[in-house]
């Protein structure tokens, strides 16, 4: 099993949710999210004052899929979270030992 995340920008959480859905991803977890990278936050204006907003908000979606899916759910989201201006976001795929579903005991593969 893997788990696949990915900080996107907000307003593309509901394309890449439909992407995901395409190919029977049906669940993830999310969550809100502030950070930077490349971008390097950006500036405002508040009441004349302009002040430098460090971290930008992002959504994290974190999807724990067997291995063999994992192609497919990098594929989505990047295709569907792309807009090809700085702050896209980033996806990272990790080894997941094991899985249990607290209201069944179930392991494995069957607690996805």
């Amino acid at each position: 099993m893997k788990k696949v995340e990915a900080v996107i920008k907000p307003f593309k959480l509901d394309d890449v949710k439909e992407a995901l859905n395409e190919i029977g991803i049906q669940g993830m977890t999310i969550s809100e999210v502030k950070g930077y990278g490349r971008q390097k936050g950006h500036k405002e204006i508040y009441r004349g004052a302009e002040y430098v907003v460090d971290f930008i908000p992002k959504i994290k979606l974190e999807i724990v899929v067997e291995a063999k899916w994992v192609d497919q759910v990098v594929e989505k989201i990047q295709q569907a979270a792309h807009t090809g201006k700085l702050g896209d976001g980033k996806i990272f795929i990790l080894p997941v030992e094991e899985a249990v579903r607290v209201r069944t005991g179930e392991k494995g593969k069957d607690a996805i």
